[in-house]
């Protein structure tokens, strides 16, 4: 470093410095003065490394302080924070999947702020299980014997082939060795579990012969996995699960189906394609079927197990359970939810549902009402307009559905991705998609690079906050 650089880097503010110049400043009330700390660090380091690296002057104090508070303006006082899904994407894994309905936030309300009876028998005044206020709504909803919940399916996939099969095989078609989101595979699970893969079949067929071949002595488990996330078309062909229960039957071999998503309602009336239900695998005769929580459900992160009793209670005996349990504010969503499906209430009650099966015209009506509240000089100048689209499910579900949708179009050209780095940025965060140009068969563009907001996603409340971060996020550019 030459002594100009020195002399340059010497000249910016301190630490303490810098914090006094914004340490009064409105918008960062509500951080900690660690945090604030933290990001005069950050603001300061940045332009070390500017200065170094363009050999240039620095920045003045004042327009380091702007930079720390635009930073703590982004960040807030806390990472994880409510954000505006204008995505189109129902199931939004990275954006929390599956909204609570109100009853299930009502209810975690109940239970955080007094103590409960989450491992309590009241009548008897003795310990009892956590899993109890959740077994019986699940037998009746199912039909299944027993039930257990831990915090995910992947963890219950992973309970039930280290309690059945550690040290054994377990028969899986080849075309159902699925990947999950982080690249987490059914293979990878399995022999953290302590069992041995056995792949039948082929990618795109498997018959039941190839299980029957494929069974000996070490075989411990038939294993059968919903491809919820994609599906094989064309000349193929599987193994139901009523087969594979007949030749576990047979063979004195336990049947596992992990459905992935799990649904309890029947989506072809919504003209959905066909779906397995969870009813409709426990009536199969299968004796383990594992399905998530958070996805079609509706309801929190969880791995739901249903199934025969004296395989479940297997599972609940085993010691990894006591490592994947549930907290009592899972239970307290779970139940809630659960209670709307028993009560007949879930289309109207559990979010989920209800933007899956929502009328295209309702979502058009929110999308035009959104349009209506940015001023005559602003949908002009981004050109906004109400279109349609398709959205979707998401969270590994109902890969191949296209979901009807509409929504605000703004933007054109190079101010597209400019406005939606603003909308990222604002308060609450606003996440839409870019919608790249179209061309049509003869080579014609159809329309300019615009940003989609997508409003199947959006809530009807959030109508007036997307409007005015929209508002917002222009004036930025």
């Amino acid at each position: 470093m030459s002594a100009d650089h020195a002399t340059a880097l010497r000249s910016l503010p301190s630490v303490d410095q810098l914090l006094r110049r914004v340490a009064e400043r409105a918008e960062v009330r509500g951080l900690t003065r660690a945090r604030l700390t933290s990001l005069v660090r950050e603001t300061l380091d940045h332009e070390r490394v500017r200065v170094l690296a363009d050999r240039s002057a620095p920045a003045t104090a004042e327009l380091l302080a702007e930079r720390v508070v635009e930073r703590a303006r982004r960040s807030g006082p806390f990472s994880l924070r409510p954000v505006i899904n204008a995505q189109g994407v129902v199931l939004h894994t990275n954006l929390g999947r599956a909204l609570l309905s109100p009853l299930a936030l009502e209810r975690l309300e109940a239970v955080a702020t007094t103590y409960s009876n989450l491992e309590l028998d009241l009548a008897r005044k003795e310990r009892g299980s956590r899993y109890s206020h959740v077994e019986a709504v699940l037998r009746r909803l199912t039909g299944a014997e027993d039930a257990l919940v831990v915090n995910n399916n992947a963890a219950a996939v992973l309970l039930a082939l280290e309690t059945l099969a550690h040290g054994r095989e377990v028969i899986v078609s080849r075309g159902e060795l699925i990947e999950i989101g982080g690249e987490f595979r059914i293979p990878d699970i399995m022999l953290r579990s302590g069992a041995v893969l056995r792949e039948v079949g082929a990618t795109n067929r498997t018959h039941l012969r190839d299980y029957a071949d494929a069974i000996t002595p070490a075989t411990a488990l038939l294993l059968k996995v919903h491809t919820s996330n994609y599906r094989v078309v064309g000349f193929t062909a599987e193994v139901s699960s009523r087969e594979l229960v007949e030749l576990g039957r047979e063979r004195g071999i336990p049947v596992m189906e992990d459905l992935g998503s799990g649904s309890l309602v029947d989506l072809r009336a919504w003209g959905f394609p066909h779906e397995p239900t969870v009813q409709e695998a426990v009536a199969s005769g299968v004796d383990l079927v594992s399905f998530s929580g958070d996805k079609l459900l509706g309801g929190p992160q969880a791995g739901i197990v249903v199934g025969r009793r004296g395989v479940v209670s297997r599972l609940k005996k085993n010691p990894w359970n006591r490592a994947l349990r549930i907290d009592k504010f899972t239970i307290a969503a779970l139940e809630a939810t659960l209670y709307a499906y028993e009560a007949g209430s879930a289309l109207d009650t559990v979010p989920t549902l209800r933007m899956l099966t929502e009328p295209i015209a309702a979502v058009r009506g929110r999308a035009r009402r959104a349009l209506r509240r940015l001023s005559p000089s602003l949908r002009e100048r981004l050109r906004a307009s109400v279109v349609d689209d398709t959205a979707q499910v998401g969270g590994g579900a109902l890969p191949t559905v296209e979901l009807p949708t509409a929504g605000l179009a703004v933007g054109v050209g190079a101010d597209v991705m400019r406005l939606d780095d603003a909308l990222r940025a604002g308060d609450p965060p606003v996440m839409g998609r870019i919608v790249r140009p179209r061309t049509d068969a003869k080579g014609t563009r159809e329309r300019d690079e615009r940003l989609f907001l997508d409003c199947r996603t959006v809530l009807p409340a959030q109508v007036p906050a997307l409007a005015a971060a929209l508002t917002v996020a222009a004036a930025r550019l």
